[in-house]
């Protein structure tokens, strides 16, 4: 595949590109072959639309206008290349809560030519080591509250700029002593922009490269056309912005629709059912657990300002979907999409969306459901998903590559279904499907009756090595405040599965927690409920309720 000569003075990543080869085959936009992501979601939306508008709101209610951000965006630009010797190329790592200042960090590192990598301020210094490493970070821009554990990293040579501090040699004070105005690099469309690292659900966390033409390709494909905001919507959300969903959803998104969007740090459901009254909120971009904890508070709040809630991250049950319609008359867009794909590509909206379904191809997107040989398979047959379209997978020098990306098709890892309409089902993660007894049964689906149960809020169902059966179905559940953890309320669940699904589906096991295990990104980790002697045990972690959850209870028999 032939690229457009580099504008990056260090082409550290262009020379780790995967071979042509083992690229996925890629839709072509239009986009020039001179691009640079940050002066056309910031330059070209001014130009359009006018400095005046609001682009950035906080927790405090300050207003950042586009050409307030944009002075601030290219203060920051002239102290990364003039203060700190930054170099187009150059790897960029950004740190800290979600603010509007860590934005315009972003923003400032696209239009230097640079390369951001974001990470999330939870990170410890072990998981940021395993980060700078392969993609040999040399500069951190980091929120003075969480610089700790990023010097203790230990990165050699990484120089890192506090923000937020004060003093002359915080960020903010060098960029007080720069002109306002920076020309951006003029960058080539297929210049990566950013290095995108997977949440490590699973293992070792993979480096997705990233063009400047796939930053606009998510905008102008999902959110242009299956979300379609306007220039008066204020989005917000929980997902933080060292995770694709949120740099997409928060940033990306309003900034190519010339709308605003409420930068905050994620402060539980609660605080963000307050944050959408409080600040008119529109566009809400959340995972299925927190709407579904947010049901029950709704009556306490307006969120008559809601127009469009989008969802992903992991599967959305089907009977969350059609409480929170019932509640809100609002129809939840579901979506799957991929830090390996940058965002969501397979999505429906409005009269197109179907409970219990991930929806349709998002324009520009192919997406086929195939067999282990690569063919694709009959609709109703469940197999895996196979995705192609203007983004795709480019891991950072990782082996990884020929595994996700085959005939040129990027195989998420996922087992779906697709339906004589053309509608994908989500099944279950392709390593997650438990055989027992000789028989297929899908974590989410035994998740889903569970859930509409009125006792249970949270559910994640794995499987547990059996002698006997291969693996037995182990239930991990939190309940609603004030349910008893008894056996009485375990026989109960289990009547209440079998009514929903075939018996030899229901739960052998059902143990209860504090909290389920999730990445700070919000996603399941299921390994840690499998348990490393396989028992499905292991402690709990933080979600959505307080952090260090522990188990309290188990039990279990025949089905």
């Amino acid at each position: 595949m032939d690229l457009t000569p580099s504008a990056h003075t260090d082409t550290f990543t262009r020379d780790h590109l995967p071979p042509a080869g083992q690229w996925p085959r890629l839709t072509d936009l239009g986009y020039p072959a001179r691009l640079n992501c940050g002066a056309e979601l910031l330059d070209a939306t001014i130009e359009r639309l006018g400095a005046a508008r609001p682009a950035f709101r906080d927790a405090s209610g300050t207003v950042w206008t586009y050409g307030e951000l944009r002075e601030r965006v290219d203060r920051i630009a002239h102290v990364l290349t003039g203060d700190l010797g930054v170099l187009p190329g150059h790897r960029v790592l950004l740190r800290g809560p979600t603010t509007p200042l860590l934005a315009a960090c972003w923003l400032a590192v696209m239009k230097a030519g640079a390369v951001a990598v974001t990470v999330l301020a939870a990170q410890r210094p072990h998981e940021l080591a395993a980060i700078c490493g392969p993609a040999r970070v040399t500069h951190a821009l980091c929120d003075v509250r969480v610089t700790g554990d990023l010097a203790a990293a230990g990165v050699p040579g990484l120089r890192i700029t506090p923000y937020g501090g004060g003093g002359p040699e915080d960020l903010l004070g060098l960029a007080g002593r720069r002109p306002g105005r920076y020309e951006a690099v003029p960058t080539a469309a297929d210049d990566v922009a950013l290095i995108a690292f997977t949440s490590g659900t699973t293992g070792r966390p993979k480096g997705c490269l990233h063009f400047h033409r796939d930053v606009l390709a998510i905008a102008d494909t999902f959110s242009a056309q299956v979300l379609r905001p306007t220039p008066d919507d204020v989005f917000a959300g929980s997902p933080p912005l060292g995770f694709t969903f949120g740099l997409g959803g928060l940033v990306v998104f309003p900034l190519r629709a010339g709308a605003s969007a409420y930068l905050a740090d994620w402060g539980g459901p609660g605080q963000l059912l307050r944050d959408v009254a409080r600040h008119r909120v529109s566009v809400l971009f959340t995972a299925p657990t927190a709407y579904r904890v947010m049901l029950p508070k709704l009556a306490e709040h307006d969120v008559s300002s809601l127009r469009r809630c989008v969802s992903a991250g992991e599967n959305l049950p089907a009977a969350t979907w059609r409480a929170w319609e019932r509640a809100t008359g609002l129809r939840i867009i579901n979506g799957i999409g991929a830090t390996e794909l940058l965002h969501i590509f397979i999505s429906a909206a409005d009269e197109r969306a179907r409970p219990g379904t991930t929806g349709l191809p998002v324009p520009g997107y192919e997406a086929r459901v195939v067999g282990p040989d690569g063919r694709p398979v009959p609709d109703g047959t469940p197999g895996l998903l196979a995705v192609r379209g203007p983004t795709g997978c480019r891991y950072l020098a990782d082996e990884r590559q020929r595994e996700y990306v085959r005939d040129g098709w990027n195989l998420t890892g996922d087992t779906y279904v697709r339906d004589a309409d053309g509608y994908f089902s989500y099944v279950a993660r392709a390593d997650d499907m438990i055989i027992s007894a000789g028989y297929n049964i899908a974590g989410p689906e035994v998740e889903d009756a569970l859930l509409r149960h009125p006792d249970v809020a949270e559910a994640a169902v794995v499987g547990r090595a059996d002698a006997e059966r291969g693996q037995v179905v182990v239930a991990h559940l939190v309940l609603r405040t004030g349910v008893p953890r008894g056996a009485e309320t375990v026989a109960a669940l289990r009547e209440f599965t079998k009514a929903a699904i075939a018996p030899y589906k229901c739960p052998r096991e059902i143990v209860f927690h504090d909290a389920l295990p999730r990445t700070p990104t919000g996603k399941l980790q299921r390994f840690r409920l499998r348990g490393g002697d396989g028992t499905g045990g292991g402690g709990t972690g933080g979600g959505d309720t307080a952090a260090g959850g522990t188990e309290e209870g188990r039990a279990g028999g025949p089905a």
